[in-house]
Order: structure tokens, then C-alpha cells, then sequence
């Protein structure tokens, strides 16, 4: 088991949600690559970064500040949070993500996961909210449990699976 420490980024801060809902958003900075460069020099190895915004938008919503991250720390990264093509993925491992986290697609496209996986460095991100697989930023509950999709992955070279309990958050 790796224990991560992550920054939530939410119109380019770093913040902390409760339960998953936006309007909760406490600032912990302004400047989240200074929060990143902490955990650095604390000894971290990895950092777990989730683009909330993108998350609910569909695409890449804090870009500037995952550059700034990138440019500033040496830490490995991975990102989340509104990842549902090639392209983005192709463009994130450019800027020099180290692995990508897809969620919201392992439920609706699970064979594009599978076949990303096979490509590329990828997480599958399993958000849960009473058991069943939240969706599109934890706005939307699926009707698929948790414990199947993450069977769906077990096996299928993907690099992790992250699961999170929504209502724990």
C-alpha cells in the first residue's frame, strides 16, 4: 500500500471538498504548486492531483496550475478529473504526468480504459456513494456497484485502482 498525499484543484486552488459537494470548497492555497513543493520536501514520492472542475466539466479545467505543479516539484504525479480521451491523455503524459487517473469513463467505456491501459499509464478511479460508482465529477450515482467495476479491472493492466468512499470524504 502507497499512501499519497493529494490537492484537490478547484478554479485554480487547492481545496478540500466535503462529501464530494463544490460549494463546500475550503482554500487551503492560492498557489498549489507551494502546497506540492511541501509534500516534496516532506519526503513524499507521489502526488495524487484531481482537477475538480474538470471532473464536472468533461475536459481540462486547471491547466495552469498542473503546469505550475510540473514545473516546480520533482515529485511523480498522478491526475484525475475529466480525462475521457486519448488526446488529453497523450497531452497530460507530455506535460509529464506520470500516470492518469480515468473514473467517470471506466463506467460508461470500460473497453477504451482496457485499451488505454494497454498504452499508456492509467489509474482507474472508483468514487463511490453508498456502494454504487458516483460519476461525472460525484454529481451522478450509476447503478453500478463498486466492487464489480473494480473486478471489471483487476486484471487488465491497469497500473491501480483508487477507490473513495464519498460519504467517508
Amino acid at each position: 500500500m502507497e499512501i499519497l498525499p493529494a490537492i484537490d484543484l478547484k478554479d485554480g486552488k487547492a481545496v478540500r471538498l466535503t462529501k464530494g459537494l463544490m460549494d463546500t470548497a475550503k482554500i487551503y492555497s492560492d498557489e498549489p504548486w507551494q502546497v506540492a513543493k511541501k509534500f516534496e520536501e516532506l519526503g513524499s514520492e507521489w502526488l495524487h492531483l484531481v482537477d475538480l472542475n474538470g471532473a464536472f466539466k468533461g475536459s481540462p479545467a486547471n491547466l495552469e496550475q498542473i503546469k505550475k505543479i510540473r514545473e516546480n516539484c520533482n515529485l511523480k504525479l498522478e491526475l484525475g478529473g475529466g480525462i475521457r480521451d486519448e488526446e488529453t491523455i497523450k497531452m497530460y503524459l507530455e506535460l509529464g504526468i506520470d500516470r492518469l487517473i480515468l473514473g467517470s469513463i471506466a463506467v460508461k467505456d470500460a473497453q477504451f480504459v482496457k485499451n488505454m491501459a494497454a498504452k499508456y499509464p492509467i489509474v482507474v478511479g472508483i468514487d463511490a456513494i453508498d456502494g454504487m460508482v458516483a460519476v461525472e465529477g460525484w454529481a451522478e450515482t450509476s447503478d453500478m456497484k463498486a466492487t464489480d467495476l473494480a473486478r471489471e479491472f483487476a486484471a487488465c493492466g491497469v497500473e491501480a485502482i483508487i477507490c473513495t468512499d464519498v460519504g467517508r470524504d
